[in-house]
């Protein structure tokens, strides 16, 4: 192979031939977009639109600018400044991977204990939207309840503190408390995690935490701010060994290449105080209700993934791929989705909830992705009140099936005792690992224990049918093993 060329804007035009790279002057873009969070998921969607955008000649003025709020964020930033906040995008299709480099960061703020120069960098008119990757847990909003969590100590630090906060809502109370002192009016906060209402959620988080320290400024916020509601969709891997030799295999030195599947979708209501790109002109949907996407993509890709993850890290599967190869739990994945959620998602423009389901089966297979089974069984005490929970709500109201949604939750109870079935350890997986081990571990000798964490299950445990659900599928998971319960299900 030839000497590897470090990515870097001055070294673009030596890449080989086969790498896109931008086809706009980067030193003439200027910033509009803030986003906190800034990892592998932001770079593959909302900065490759834009990116998009760029290349035909627009959005010159939207430039991104990334920031974080935790000391590990530094690392990322270090990692993109030395590489003038280019990334390397891979996308892998099952019979080809293509490469191409996006240029639509152009810095990338420094973190620091108070956020000060995170606060006044957003304080400043040229910034119209602040968006954000927090994960689902990540808003303070409690998962039963859905009330925000004002006494955490992080929100309470906030209160006692504004200006020098901890968390992304509270530097952007603070950049807005600037800006309506200094008359740079409202930007446009912009969710693009994986919640249903996502920028509800948002507008509840920040609103509220504003409205503790000064209620006059939470109600300007509520009135002239937006937070559009979004549902966003691209499964994008986390960046190890193996996806740096990818870039590698292209001749480019990237320290943070970010790989993909070939499918890509985001759909957002229109609501923008200070303006936007034009997103729709590179395939991003306007709507003015998006609710019917949202519920279709969580309820059946997100929960999906916890359908399969848990059970396959019992099993010792490494990646979603070699999930859906999995006999057993690909019947597991095809049988809930189609008569325990498929029956309470409502079908969208174009698609049905059947075909998705079929869409999503094809994209979990694909062999070239190699998204961890880690990554989607993650903070699970988020994502299954989040993703799995609604369905087996709406499955108790109705009287419909829910026997397997109650098998996915006992996986889950499984796979949180910390061990596989080869006795290897599970490494901890959830920023609550801790406290689900031990109760996990009760659970093999009295199951109920697990529905009677209320802050995630809230009255599930009272009803008889999926408590004794739960409790059967439990009990054979540890007296037969993870292949048996699958069988019982499916009859794979």
């Amino acid at each position: 192979m030839d000497e590897l060329i470090p990515l870097s804007q001055a070294r673009l035009h030596s890449l080989p031939e086969t790498v896109r790279r931008p086809a706009y002057d980067r030193a003439r873009l200027s910033p509009g977009i803030v986003h906190i969070g800034l990892g592998n998921f932001h770079r593959a969607h909302q900065a490759w639109y834009l990116h998009r955008l760029m290349n035909a000649g627009l959005a010159q003025d939207w430039a991104i600018i990334g920031a974080g709020v935790r000391p590990n964020d530094a690392a990322m930033r270090a990692k993109l400044l030395a590489q003038d906040c280019l990334t390397t995008l891979i996308e892998l299709d099952p019979d080809r991977a293509s490469a191409e480099i996006v240029g639509s960061m152009i810095d990338f703020i420094e973190v620091e204990k108070g956020n000060a120069a995170l606060i006044r960098r957003m304080a400043e008119p040229d910034i119209r939207i602040v968006s954000l990757t927090v994960t689902e847990g990540g808003y303070f909003i409690d998962s039963s309840t859905k009330v925000f969590e004002s006494d955490h100590s992080d929100i309470v630090h906030d209160v006692e503190n504004p200006d020098t906060p901890r968390t992304a809502f509270g530097v952007i109370v603070a950049a807005l408390r600037l800006r309506r002192a200094n008359g740079s009016g409202p930007f446009t906060c912009m969710s693009c995690d994986n919640l249903q209402s996502n920028g509800a959620i948002l507008r509840q988080a920040v609103v509220t935490l504003a409205a503790l320290s000064d209620p006059d400024l939470a109600n300007w916020i509520d009135a002239e701010c937006s937070f559009p509601n979004a549902m966003v969709d691209c499964i994008v891997p986390t960046t190890g060994p193996d996806e740096i030799a990818l870039a590698q295999g292209f001749g480019i030195r990237d320290a943070a290449p970010v790989t993909h599947e070939p499918f890509r979708q985001w759909v957002i209501e229109d609501e923008f105080c200070a303006g936007r790109p034009d997103w729709a002109s590179v395939g991003v949907q306007f709507t003015k209700d998006v609710h019917g996407y949202e519920a279709q993509k969580l309820r059946i890709l997100n929960a999906g993934h916890q359908v399969i993850g848990n059970v396959a890290e019992i099993m010792g599967i490494s990646t979603v791929a070699q999930a859906m190869a999995n006999p057993q739990i690909k019947a597991l994945y095809r049988k809930v989705q189609m008569t325990e959620i498929v029956p309470h998602v409502v079908p969208v423009p174009g698609m049905t909830p059947e075909q998705y389901v079929d869409l999503i089966a094809q994209r979990f297979s694909n062999p070239a992705i190699h998204d961890t089974i880690r990554r989607v069984a993650f903070d699970g005490s988020s994502r299954h009140p989040g993703f799995v929970l609604p369905s087996l709500h709406d499955a108790i109201a109705v009287g419909t099936p829910m026997e397997g949604l109650a098998l996915v939750e006992a996986f889950w109870a499984r796979m949180c005792a910390g061990t596989r079935e080869d006795g290897s350890t599970i490494a901890p997986n959830d920023p609550h690992w801790s406290t689900l081990t031990q109760i996990a571990q009760h659970a093999r000798n009295r199951p109920a224990v697990w529905l009677e964490q209320h802050q995630i299950y809230g009255d599930l445990s009272a009803h008889d049918s999926f408590r004794n659900s739960f409790e059967q599928s439990l009990r054979l998971i540890w007296a037969q093993g993870s292949s048996a319960a699958l069988r019982a299900y499916t009859g794979v």
